[in-house]
C-alpha cells in the first residue's frame, strides 16, 4: 500500500526536526492550516488524513484494519516510518492525540514528544472518579443520531464541536465537512471514538507529553486534561483560553504561542 496515497500525506518545510500533525474525528489535515504554516521555517511539517477523511484513499478502509483504533495507530506508524526519519514530535488533536498515544506505546523510539490538543482517553463520565464530558445516555443519543438522521446529526454537532460562541462561518464549514463524509465510515469511526476507553493503557506511555487543554470544551472538559496530566508520567499541562473543541481553528494564535513556548528552538 502506498502510504502517501492512502493517507494523502503532504510534507512542507526543510527543518531538521519533524512536526507530524494528526487531526481528529470529522476533520482532515486542513484543520491545521493556520497552525502548521507558522512552523515551516524551522521544521519539516508532515500533514496527513486518516483513512476515510479528507483526501485519503477511502478504498483503503477495511474492517480488518480500521475496525479498531490500533489499526489507525498502525497507519500513523507507517507515516512516521515514511517521513521521519528518526523520532518525530507528534501533534494530535482529540482522537488524533489518542492515536499518537497508542502508536507511542507500540514504538516509543519513533517519537520525540507527544502534543495532545484537547485529547481524551474516554469521553464518558464514570462517576464518581472520572469526568469525560458526556453521560453514557448522552453518548448513546449522539451515536443514535448518526444512525437515524445523519444529515441532522451533522448540522447539530457542528456548533457543539466548534463552540456556539465562535465564528458562524466556522460552524457552517465544519457542519458541511461532516455532511460530506462517507456515512458508513463516519459511523464506524464514530463508534470507536465516542466509546474509546484507553485509560488503562496510559501507564504504558513513556514518551514525554505536552497536554494542551482549552478552558471551555464540551467534548473534552478541563477535567480531562488534568486527568491525563495525572496519569502520564512527566507530562506538562498547559491550559489555553479558548472555547470549543478545535482551538487550531478558533484560537490558532494561542495554540501557536503555546507550541512555540513549549517546544523550544528547532
Amino acid at each position: 500500500m502506498n502510504v502517501i496515497k492512502r493517507n494523502n500525506v503532504e510534507v512542507f518545510g526543510e527543518g531538521r526536526r519533524v512536526l507530524l500533525f494528526a487531526h481528529g474525528f470529522g476533520a482532515d489535515q486542513n484543520c491545521w492550516r493556520l497552525v502548521s504554516r507558522e512552523f515551516l521555517k524551522d521544521y519539516r511539517v508532515v500533514l496527513f488524513d486518516h483513512v476515510g477523511f479528507g483526501g485519503s484513499d477511502r478504498l483503503a478502509h477495511t474492517y480488518e484494519r480500521h475496525g479498531s483504533l490500533d489499526g489507525y495507530a498502525q497507519d500513523v506508524l507507517e507515516v512516521v516510518d515514511a517521513f521521519g526519519p528518526g523520532p518525530v514530535t507528534f501533534v494530535g488533536h482529540s482522537i488524533g492525540g489518542v492515536l499518537g498515544l497508542l502508536a507511542s506505546i507500540d514504538r516509543p523510539a519513533s517519537f520525540e514528544r507527544l502534543v495532545l490538543v484537547n485529547s481524551s482517553p474516554h469521553f464518558i463520565d464514570e462517576p464518581p472518579d472520572y469526568v469525560g464530558g458526556f453521560s453514557r445516555a448522552q453518548m448513546n443519543a449522539v451515536l443514535g443520531g448518526m444512525e437515524t438522521d445523519y444529515v441532522g446529526w451533522a448540522r447539530n454537532m457542528a456548533p457543539l464541536a466548534i463552540g456556539a460562541d465562535n465564528d458562524p462561518a466556522l460552524i457552517r464549514s465544519f457542519g458541511q465537512g461532516l455532511h460530506s463524509l462517507d456515512p458508513m465510515i463516519a459511523r464506524r469511526f464514530g463508534r470507536l471514538v465516542f466509546f474509546v476507553d484507553c485509560r488503562a493503557r496510559l501507564a504504558q506511555v513513556s514518551v514525554p507529553a505536552l497536554i494542551v487543554q482549552s478552558t471551555r470544551d464540551d467534548f473534552a472538559p478541563r477535567e480531562v486534561g488534568r486527568y491525563l496530566h495525572a496519569q502520564l508520567r512527566g507530562s506538562t499541562l498547559l491550559e489555553i483560553e479558548a472555547s470549543g473543541h478545535f482551538p487550531q481553528l478558533t484560537s490558532p494564535e494561542q495554540l501557536v504561542a503555546a507550541l512555540r513556548d513549549q517546544l523550544g528552538p528547532a
